[in-house]
């Protein structure tokens, strides 16, 4: 199977495709202007910023069916896009000006919540914050958090098979979706859009027949198609938190933490739990107007989270009983517990706001690894060692979920380099770092997908029989080639 088309293969729509686009979606919703396009070009780091034809903002599964089968006749390459959070450059045009950019920001509606079955349909534009709140208003939570929430879309967080805080808890965005639909780009389509949607929106939660095409596109990153609509899980809300910082000697300890409380929790559950390194406290405190947890500064800090369905003060309780037993037993040094709301949100802060805080230290190389929970402290020992064999000055900054072994593994540049210099070492750090995790048996990425950035690891993580698999896939779902092509498959 030869590998998938590249960016440059693809020519810019001609003026009479692009009065097609407008006759789908609307001249107000087909986008040229450079100005006006510039948000969509472009991710936060500004380590990405591509050109585009146009930008197009379908209202519609239909018209999202419409566009690509357009676009499949025509030879136009599409990048589909959903909040522009990625971290990988896949929701990011490339330089050359001849993509087209979808985005799904319109597929913005909460079809139905079935308080019964406890799931929620809704279309792939939602933002998930306002996911997280309808379910609430339910007495649910919706299973997926991350620190993008105010701005990420559901469908992004299933093309990528998102984590985030809660894995612990309810597992990746794979394991919370019974059912989507997609839209394929087949030219045979162009009269019939309709045609060009797969899946069922069936909330289902057994259903042995036959081959299920959700685990097809859920993590493909929009090159088999676009995610337009899927059924999500709910959980039970839960009625009662406690949030905890504490202190801890090393990683070693962090991760013996984890047993630890699992088994003397007994009323509440782990909900979240993170390892955050001292560096990247004094990164938050100093630039997000944020205090330090406590007044003797640690080496590293765990943040911990129970939940409980039950009367106020219930987890509270399992928390002060548990952290007594860890302080005793040499597992911690210290504890600072959120005693109400506004203390909670304060934690959070401090710990969401860690990869905010590093842009104003200059340049930042990040990765997004992860090991199996044991090794957490081997791969922080040895990724710390590889990276300053490369840059002895370097300052890293590991933290992330431990609970699921997912750790950002975050490189900021030593104080006296320019940023531009250091960030000339990001392929050489990132390798570095991506060889250790690969040897203690982890991912080169955990959550934020392939994209642009990984791409070229594909051939080194997967066996020729593998891509050969994802190649035919490819050129089933995707026979014209033009889902964001460049990204995810060698």
């Amino acid at each position: 199977m030869s590998a998938p088309r590249a960016p440059g293969d693809f020519a810019p729509p001609s003026g009479e495709v692009m009065a097609r686009f407008a006759a789908i979606v609307g001249d107000a919703r087909l986008i040229t202007d450079e100005e006006a396009m510039r948000p969509y070009l472009r991710e936060w780091r500004d380590k990405y910023v591509g050109r585009a034809a146009c930008v197009l903002l379908p209202g519609s599964e239909e018209e999202v069916a419409a566009v690509l089968a357009v676009a499949a006749a025509n030879n136009v390459a599409i990048v589909p896009q959903g909040g522009n959070t990625g971290l990988v450059g896949g929701q990011i045009p490339f330089e050359g000006g001849n993509e087209v950019v979808l985005s799904l920001k319109r597929l913005n509606r909460i079809l139905a919540i079935d308080e019964v079955g406890a799931t929620m349909t809704l279309q792939a534009g939602v933002v998930l914050a306002d996911a997280q709140a309808a379910a609430r208003e339910k007495g649910f939570e919706f299973p997926i958090d991350l620190a993008a929430a105010g701005s990420c879309m559901v469908g992004g967080n299933l093309a990528t098979n998102a984590g985030g805080l809660n894995v612990i808890t309810y597992g990746v965005a794979r394991e919370n979706c019974l059912a989507l639909r997609a839209a394929i780009a087949r030219a045979e389509a162009v009269d019939n859009p309709a045609a060009a949607l797969l899946g069922r929106l069936s909330a289902l939660r057994k259903d042995n027949t036959g081959y299920d095409l959700r685990d097809v596109f859920i993590g493909s990153e929009g090159t088999l198609g676009i995610i337009t609509s899927a059924v999500m899980k709910l959980h039970p809300a839960f009625t009662d938190v406690a949030l905890a910082w504490v202190a801890t000697p090393s990683p070693r300890e962090a991760v013996r933490l984890i047993s630890f409380i699992r088994a003397r929790a007994e009323r509440s559950t782990i909900t979240a739990m993170e390892i955050v390194c001292r560096t990247g406290i004094d990164f938050a405190v100093r630039h997000m107007d944020l205090r330090e947890p406590f007044d003797e500064p640690a080496d590293w800090y765990v943040l911990v989270e129970l939940s409980a369905r039950g009367k106020a003060g219930t987890a509270m309780a399992d928390m002060e009983r548990i952290l007594e037993a860890a302080f005793e037993s040499g597992l911690i040094s210290d504890a600072a517990l959120a005693q109400n709301a506004q203390q909670r949100e304060m934690f959070w802060k401090l710990r969401e706001g860690m990869s905010e805080a590093q842009k104003y230290e200059g340049g930042s190389i990040k990765s997004d690894i992860s090991v199996p929970v044991a090794h957490i402290p081997d791969m922080i020992e040895r990724g710390i060692a590889e990276v300053l064999k490369i840059v002895p000055d370097a300052r890293p900054v590991p933290f992330g979920h431990l609970g699921d072994g997912n750790l950002h593994f975050n490189i900021s540049q030593p104080v006296d380099w320019k940023k531009e210099d250091f960030l000339a070492r990001w392929e050489e750090i990132t390798t570095a770092i991506n060889e250790v995790a690969l040897a203690l048996g982890g991912s080169i990425s955990a959550e934020h997908g392939i994209g642009r950035m990984k791409r070229h690891w594909m051939e080194r993580i997967h066996t020729a029989e593998e891509i050969a698999a994802m190649r035919a896939l490819k050129a089933h779902f995707d026979p014209a080639g033009i889902m964001n092509p460049g990204k995810l498959l060698p």
